[in-house]
């Protein structure tokens, strides 16, 4: 199973960006997919997520309204389409995938991670 982010950069707050995540060697659909990131000194967290049992899609509070998360099954891919950034949203961000249902939010449920994409949102 591979995954490979992309997307990140330097953008001014208020400011928006798409990342994407290839995925490759494994049934896509049948994955529920993760976006996580990781700010300097800061635990991995949950940014949006979404379950391959229903299709539905969840957002951390701090993201709610700005971020959405997105997939196109017949390119692997998955998105994250983040709006109205602010400095706070500065990290490394991280695409992962797992089987199951279940703490979807949870990072250590997950074994198979991108490399990580930099976004960087300056005031």
């Amino acid at each position: 199973l591979q995954l490979a982010e992309s997307g990140g950069g330097l953008v001014q707050a208020g400011g928006s960006l798409k990342l994407s995540c290839a995925a490759s060697g494994f049934i896509f659909n049948e994955y529920a997919i993760a976006w996580f990131r990781q700010a300097p000194g800061k635990e991995r967290e949950a940014v949006a997520w979404m379950s391959s049992d229903d299709g539905i899609t969840h957002c951390a509070d701090s993201v709610k309204g700005r971020f959405t998360i997105s997939k196109d099954n017949n390119k692997n891919t998955l998105y994250l389409q983040m709006n109205s950034l602010s400095p706070e949203d500065t990290a490394v961000y991280y695409c992962a995938a797992r089987l199951g249902s279940a703490n979807l939010a949870w990072s250590k449920g997950y074994a198979d991670w991108g490399q990580g994409t930099q976004v960087i949102v300056s005031s």
